[in-house]
């Protein structure tokens, strides 16, 4: 096994030491649940890094948000250099799934638009948790959706190696099968082509490489790994093992059975329609899914094809469905799994089946799936829970259910860097818009940055509206924008675009911007969900990491929550000035290097560059032509050809600079 080893500039101070061995020690005595309690600031991810280190364990840690995900996935990127850091969230930029109103007579088509760049960070995933065992993947909830059959996805891959004889015919074929298509034009990710004994493949899960096979009759006489833009040898390969496009891509023997389940369910399932005199749902049901049928026989894919995951993965009915944590159990050793900011967490997970469940149950009662389509769904709870070998629940508020089944709970009360819990103030929320603007003009002066949280995505985007016509730089973010945008937008934040953040909930858990030295909660005594004193206290929270941190609470009276998350904060902060003034430590504020991955450049950013290319390096120049590439083979995809003609002119005038 390739080692985990942690590069990093830190090491365990303050109660760290203390947590990192409580922790290993509980897990190295098989217990299976353990619990971090740890204040924002405390360096919980660093604990959770050296964890990894000890335990030498493959890991996935799980968050509840996606802003978090990729900040997660950022840091581990820097801990774990020379590891196979991964990145597993929903692929979906927007997503509509499919739905029927049986009281409007209204059916909803399902309707997505997918990242591509988040499609192959997802196969990326799949493909190295089948050929590595030092993986650190980052995920979303999206791990406990249903996914293809590790085993079958392991068996339907094509090995290519030096020396060896391939008829080729054979090799174009099988490449098909397994979901690549053939584009001698625009090659571009999961295509392959051909030019004489040269057979060129980009995998679906690379970035910026290829694959080039040379032959001599049928023996590969050479293999290659290339850059797409250049077409310059990378690296020298021996032997190279290819995945599917798609986990839920299966062999042919597997897809002439699912075919035939398909049809003998459809035949039962229409003879129940004909016996209640549903001609309406009969006729539906018949029409739908003979056409996926046809598709599913002529090409391996159809349109919906999660939703006869059950069949295609050979599953029993009401069994647990694959998923992302199916993929670590078939690497045949223990696997640890790190539920970050738990309390949400886990409560989002739990709620997640009936959701999809309820939703289902109308398509398939009205004759829109089958029924089997209610096996493609996400796991239940206690399906979860008991799926990894060891559990590590990391939260500054764990609930009570983490900490009851935890054999141990390890404390991390104290900050390494000295940093006390922000001062609180309470101002009456009568104005608050106009005293708010008077204190981010105060903050922005020393070159600090603020976070305000409003509790509708109207009131963010009025309230963000309002402040730039009074000339500040502000933004909102809300969970209507996409993952790498909001990404974006926490990037151009810390680099000083805009010095105002206004959200709702996402400003709560997790979110690391150490220039932040003001928190804002407006209306802190509408009592629910997002003002209880869980939310209070993350929220506080976000400037913990600034050492002039404060929270101002606009409020008209003191609640309950308030003061909860009030004493708490002040009895941590008491906490941290003893134990500053026993170590003589002054606190200073926590620094974070940017990171690049992830970052969102649009066509605008890049279209806006061409006007000082002659000022760029060579180097900038052909990241922005490869830019322009995946720009064009999109819009070509979408049969824009006038688009992509001008595209292509924009790429020749580059190239002849």
């Amino acid at each position: 096994m390739q080692k985990f080893i942690l590069k990093s500039n830190y090491k365990p101070e303050g109660d760290q030491p203390k947590a990192i061995e409580d922790i290993v020690s509980n897990i190295n005595k098989a217990n299976q649940y353990t619990t971090l309690e740890g204040v924002t600031g405390s360096g919980k991810t660093y604990t959770m890094a050296k964890v990894i280190e000890k335990l030498q364990l493959p890991t996935l840690i799980m968050t509840h948000n996606k802003t978090l995900a990729a900040q997660l996935y950022s840091e581990f990127r820097g801990f774990f250099p020379s590891n196979h850091v991964e990145y597993f969230i929903s692929y979906y930029d927007y997503y509509q799934p499919e739905a029927y109103i049986p009281r409007r007579d209204l059916f909803i088509e399902k309707d997505s638009s997918i990242n591509e760049e988040l499609e192959r960070l997802r196969l990326s995933t799949t493909a190295s948790l089948l050929s590595f065992d030092d993986i650190i993947c980052v995920a979303s909830v999206s791990a406990n959706y249903g996914l293809g059959n590790p085993n079958e996805y392991k068996k339907n891959v094509q090995v290519l190696e030096l020396n060896q004889n391939y008829s080729q015919r054979d090799l174009l074929l099988k490449l098909v099968d397994m979901g690549y298509k053939r584009d001698d034009n625009f090659f571009d990710r999961s295509n392959f082509k051909v030019t004489g004994d040269v057979l060129d493949i980009f995998p679906a899960y690379f970035d910026e490489e290829y694959l080039r096979v040379e032959f001599f009759g049928d023996e590969v006489e050479r293999l290659t790994k290339r850059e797409y833009l250049t077409n310059k040898t990378v690296q020298e390969l021996d032997k190279v093992t290819i995945y599917s496009v798609n986990p839920f891509v299966v062999s042919k023997d597997r897809l002439v059975k699912a075919i035939d389940m398909i049809e003998k369910e459809l035949d039962v399932r229409l003879k129940e329609f004909e016996t209640q005199n549903k001609l309406v749902e009969y006729q539906r049901l018949k029409s739908r899914v003979e056409f996926d049928l046809e598709m599913l026989q002529a090409t391996g894919m159809c349109k919906g094809i999660e939703n006869y995951a059950r069949l295609l993965t050979d599953k029993k009915p009401g069994e647990t469905p694959y998923s992302l944590l199916d993929y670590f159990q078939a690497m045949d050793k223990p696997f640890l799994l790190i539920v970050d900011e738990s309390h949400v967490s886990l409560s989002q997970f739990r709620g997640m089946y009936k959701a999809d469940k309820s939703r289902k149950e109308v398509l398939v009662e009205y004759g829109f799936r089958l029924p089997s389509a209610l096996d493609n769904r996400p796991l239940m709870f206690d399906e979860f829970i008991k799926k990894a070998d060891y559990y590590l629940f990391v939260s500054a508020t764990p609930a009570s259910l983490e900490i009851d089944i935890s054999t141990k709970v390890a404390s991390q009360i104290i900050r390494p860097t000295g940093l006390l819990d922000p001062t609180i103030e309470i101002i009456d929320s009568k104005y608050q818009v106009e005293k708010l603007y008077d204190e981010i003009k105060k903050t922005i002066k020393k070159g600090d940055r603020v976070l305000v949280t409003v509790l509708t995505k109207k009131l963010a985007e009025q309230l963000t509206s309002y402040y730039q016509e009074m000339g500040l730089k502000v933004q909102y973010m809300h969970s209507d924008i996409d993952a790498i945008q909001r990404n974006h937008i926490i990037r151009q934040l810390r680099l000083g675009k805009y010095d105002v953040l206004i959200g709702i909930n996402l400003l709560r858990e997790g979110l690391d911007i150490p220039e932040t030295s003001l928190v804002a909660v407006m209306d802190a005594d509408k009592e629910g969900f997002l003002r209880s004193k869980t939310s209070l206290v993350q929220t506080m929270g976000r400037t913990a990491r600034h050492k002039d941190g404060r929270v101002i609470l606009f409020a008209s009276k003191i609640t309950d929550s308030m003061q909860y998350a009030i004493d708490l904060t002040n009895q941590r902060r008491e906490i941290q000035q003893k134990h500053n003034q026993k170590y003589g430590i002054t606190p200073t504020s926590t620094k974070r290097d940017l990171d690049k991955s992830l970052k969102l450049e649009s066509y605008d950013d890049i279209y806006n560059k061409k006007q000082k290319l002659e000022k760029l390096p060579p180097q900038e120049r052909k990241k922005i032509i490869l830019e322009l590439n995946k720009a064009m083979s999109k819009v070509s995809r979408e049969l824009n050809f006038e688009e992509a003609i001008r595209i292509r002119d924009e790429i020749e005038k580059i190239k002849k600079l």
